[in-house]
């Protein structure tokens, strides 16, 4: 059996908090639907266990290790935290951290009812967390560079799921993006992951952020395609203007990403629909759904 082909079940969960973690081992463990690189575990009512599944390598959960208990502290809103670190073992050979939980419903499975308090609360978010970061930062591997730079997934997402009827304004807004002028500015912090299935939402707004995994130093676009990704429809405009300190190429670049990422979203759809590993059927609707809000503009 590889290390991808191991079962992850409670019954493993709990023997490796007996081993490393006794303290918290007789709490509850429930699992928790979804993930594809990491699974999750429900452990009490305050905490969860991060086991690496089909992550490759450690690096996304030792990012959130390092970098999380930093920015944390000064995000308004909750994210998880580390709180115990799990080391590979003979009995189960990839990293595990037990963190906070964040609680809500992830908003690929719910909805924003309050728009503006959205919108809001996202700027504020992002507001917070795009300050310069320090030289030690991640940079990132496989995001973060100017569209210009990404037109081969792009392709590959628009040629496998853009809908024929609209795949002129989609690769008109992807056009603009990449003619637009780069971030001149210092790297920020980036959340670098702004999908449905990382906010989680409660009494129809935003309450929480999650998966800060690919988080890295660089261009804010990248979080700011969020806009049209996570926001409901006329709802960009408002938070461009609560954030308010994007320019127009920032925001032509974050447009073009949020249409790459909203084909991205489709593609996850289809694969999903067809029994696909990794596929998520419920993210087409939502993905056409974000691919809507990006083509009506700010």
């Amino acid at each position: 059996m590889t290390d991808t082909e191991i079962e992850i079940t409670a019954d493993l969960v709990r023997d490796l908090l007996q081993e490393q973690h006794p303290d918290l081992a007789g709490l509850t463990i429930r699992e928790v639907a979804g993930g594809w690189g990491n699974q999750m575990w429900r452990l009490g009512d305050e905490l969860a266990v991060r086991m690496q599944r089909m992550d490759p390598t450690p690096e996304l959960q030792l990012k959130e290790r390092r970098w999380l208990p930093v920015l944390a502290p000064r995000l308004p809103l909750p994210v998880p935290t580390p709180v115990r670190f799990g080391d590979p073992s003979e009995r189960f050979p990839k990293l595990w951290t037990v963190m906070t939980w964040v609680p809500g419903e992830p908003l690929d499975h719910g909805s924003i009812s309050r728009g503006a308090h959205a919108a809001d609360t996202l700027a504020g978010f992002l507001l917070a967390l795009h300050v310069e970061a320090p030289a030690e930062a991640p940079i990132a591997t496989d995001r973060g560079a100017h569209p210009r730079n990404c037109t081969e997934g792009f392709e590959n997402f628009f040629q496998a799921v853009a809908p024929d009827d609209i795949a002129a304004d989609v690769r008109a807004v992807w056009d603009d993006a990449v003619a637009a002028d780069a971030w001149e500015g210092p790297p920020v912090w980036v959340h670098g992951d702004l999908h449905p299935a990382n906010v989680v939402v409660s009494d129809g707004t935003l309450s929480g952020i999650v998966d800060f995994g690919d988080i890295f130093a660089g261009d804010p676009a990248w979080d700011l395609a969020a806009a049209w990704v996570l926001l409901p429809a006329g709802m960009a405009s408002r938070f461009f203007e609560m954030y308010a300190h994007a320019d127009e190429a920032a925001i032509r670049r974050a447009r073009g990403l949020a249409a790459m990422k909203s084909l991205f979203l489709m593609l996850m759809g289809q694969n999903g629909d067809r029994g696909l590993p990794g596929g998520k059927p419920n993210w087409g609707p939502v993905g056409r759904a974000a691919l809507d809000r990006v083509l009506k503009g700010v």
